[in-house]
């Protein structure tokens, strides 16, 4: 499959649905976890995600990739679904989300390292300077934004999640040239959803002791951030390298505040507003292409006469 490695409309489409339906997903999990263990939270979501997938494949009759890259695919769907997933939920039982978001906003840089080393992806000078200025001003959202910050062991787990992000997205690019993007995405829910099987023995006990505005928790999370979340994401990385599209998880604490800022009206102050323009510039640094040289006119000589003739 032939890929547009550029940000056009299409791809910025699908990077903007991911990050809106991923910027629930904290809240989320925060809701659904009073009721159900990070192991269940971490196996329903996932299994309602694989069902979802599973109904599109038979819709749309998409063949599963080549069994050649079924360990493959496997392996990165334990780690970057099933590990990823069950340690964020652990996580955030322990420390705080102002923690969590700053250590979940390397993964761009670690993603862009890996795609350097994996796919051999060339990054600019320009790419890691537009890195860190987002990243910078993604710690000042979050510390502008009075959400507290602490040093803790289970931060650890966090940036578990990190590392298994970046070796997701790149390792699920590196397949998208000769299998289907939502095949490679279908077989890779499928393989995080039995990878949490043993967390979530007991989920139906805790179902049927649950809420229903929990067990709606629980619907939303496999089905927004988890199937249509995913599988954005990945329309995105099929058409632009996973270093770019990944740029783009620095907006997401901007993102969670502006939804703040016009549903539950509460004003940003002048720091945060600093903050995401200074977190936007750096997105849009790590993005900018450099123009073309202009193509040089070689003179041509004139062709001297032949004396012979």
């Amino acid at each position: 499959m032939d890929t547009v490695e550029r940000l056009d409309g299409r791809a910025l489409l699908a990077i903007a649905i991911a990050l809106l339906t991923w910027s629930s997903a904290y809240a989320a999990i925060a809701y659904a976890l009073p009721a159900f263990t990070p192991g269940e939270v971490a196996f329903a979501r996932l299994l309602i995600g694989s069902l979802c997938f599973a109904a599109l494949l038979l819709v749309k009759r998409v063949p599963l990739p080549a069994r050649r890259d079924w360990p493959q695919l496997a392996l990165l769907g334990v780690l970057g679904l099933s590990v990823y997933h069950l340690c964020l939920n652990y996580a955030e039982t322990r420390i705080a989300s102002g923690t969590a978001s700053i250590l979940i906003s390397l993964v761009p840089a670690a993603t862009a390292a890996v795609s350097a080393f994996w796919l051999r992806e060339r990054l600019t000078l320009r790419t890691w300077i537009g890195l860190a200025v987002a990243l910078i001003g993604t710690v000042l959202v979050v510390l502008a934004s009075g959400q507290r910050v602490e040093v803790d062991p289970h931060a650890l787990l966090v940036l578990v999640c990190v590392a298994v992000s970046a070796i997701f997205f790149v390792g699920q690019k590196a397949l998208f040239a000769r299998s289907s993007m939502v095949g490679v995405t279908a077989f890779a829910m499928f393989a995080g959803t039995l990878g949490t099987l043993p967390f979530g023995w007991h989920l139906p006990q805790a179902l049927a002791a649950a809420s229903w505005p929990h067990i709606g928790a629980l619907l939303w999370l496999g089905i927004a951030p988890t199937f249509i979340g995913y599988l954005a994401w990945n329309m995105a990385v099929n058409r632009a390298s996973a270093s770019r599209v990944s740029s783009f998880i620095y907006l997401s604490p901007p993102i969670a505040l502006l939804i703040g800022w016009l549903w539950l009206h509460e004003v940003p102050n002048a720091l945060i507003l600093v903050g995401g323009a200074i977190t936007v510039g750096g997105v849009v640094l790590a993005n900018a292409r450099r123009r073309a040289a202009p193509a040089a006119i070689v003179p041509v000589k004139p062709v001297e006469a032949c004396e012979r003739c």
